[in-house]
């Protein structure tokens, strides 16, 4: 499992842990977005945490589930597995 979530792999938990779909590209231009403003509630930002945390073997930092946007979050989310990698 890579130390690293994309842009691609946040979009597919949006969808499988909120049942938000939006598609790699918009979500890249949308970055800076709120998680609200896309869709996604703190429950469905809680379930990708624990997605991921079941994934990658790591706990997240408790940060994670009040990032506001995409980009906050890929940012802590990602500084987090690199430090654990």
């Amino acid at each position: 499992m890579s130390a690293h979530i994309t842009v691609e792999e946040l979009s597919g938990l949006m969808k499988q842990a909120a049942g938000v779909t939006v598609a790699p590209q918009e979500l890249a231009q949308r970055s800076d977005t709120g998680f609200d403003a896309l869709g996604v509630d703190s429950l469905g930002l809680l379930g990708i945490v624990g997605e991921l945390e079941n994934r990658h073997g790591t706990p997240m930092p408790p940060d994670a589930e009040h990032c506001k946007t995409p980009r906050q979050f890929l940012d802590l989310v990602n500084s987090t597995l690199m430090a654990g990698a």
